[in-house]
């Protein structure tokens, strides 16, 4: 384990147990549509990936950068579009893919912005639920885990672009951030 994790949330099994799962999940909810998966990057380029992969379904992938932390380890609740989406979502199906849900700032904005552009539906994935941190009024349809509020890394989260590439997912000691 890398000596800045000071514990193990999820191990890379448990990953791929919970990938397939939603996966299952996804696969039954859109059998015969063909939805747009919208990753929210950098954090989920890993578990959308893997995600995915894990669907039974014809579907098409696009990306979204939007930040609105910054160099730290909170929202800042300002979000700001820095790559829009390259598809036309127009009665399209669209699932959001987050790595986490903290605040819930960013997916609040990305659901009305999304909206104004006419999709037929809009849901959420999240591997990560962190519930206790939530300002905004919004919910995931799909949740892997939910955590308490600790700064987890590794399976794409990141701590100033760190971490990003550990298979697993894991607590990341406070004298790090702090």
């Amino acid at each position: 384990m890398n000596p800045d994790v000071g514990g193990l949330f999820a191990s890379e099994e448990e990953l791929k147990g919970i990938v397939a799962r939603l996966g299952r999940e996804i696969t039954a909810d859109y059998a015969g549509k063909n939805p747009l998966f919208v990753g929210v990057l950098r954090g989920c380029f890993i578990f959308m990936a893997d995600l995915v992969r894990a669907c039974d379904i014809d579907c098409t992938v696009d990306f979204m950068v939007v930040s609105s932390y910054g160099k730290g380890t909170s929202s800042t609740g300002a979000v700001k579009i820095i790559k829009d989406l390259s598809e036309n979502i127009e009665n399209r199906d669209v699932i959001i893919v987050e790595d986490i849900l903290d605040s819930g700032n960013t997916l609040s904005y990305l659901k009305k912005y999304m909206l104004a552009r006419k999709p037929a539906s809009i849901r959420i994935v999240t591997l990560l639920d962190k519930p206790d941190r939530r300002t905004a009024d919004v919910k995931a349809d799909y949740v892997g885990f939910t955590i308490p509020d600790a700064f987890v890394v590794g399976y794409g989260l990141d701590y100033q672009e760190k971490y990003r590439n550990l298979p697993y997912i894991g607590y990341l000691k406070p004298e790090i951030y702090s």
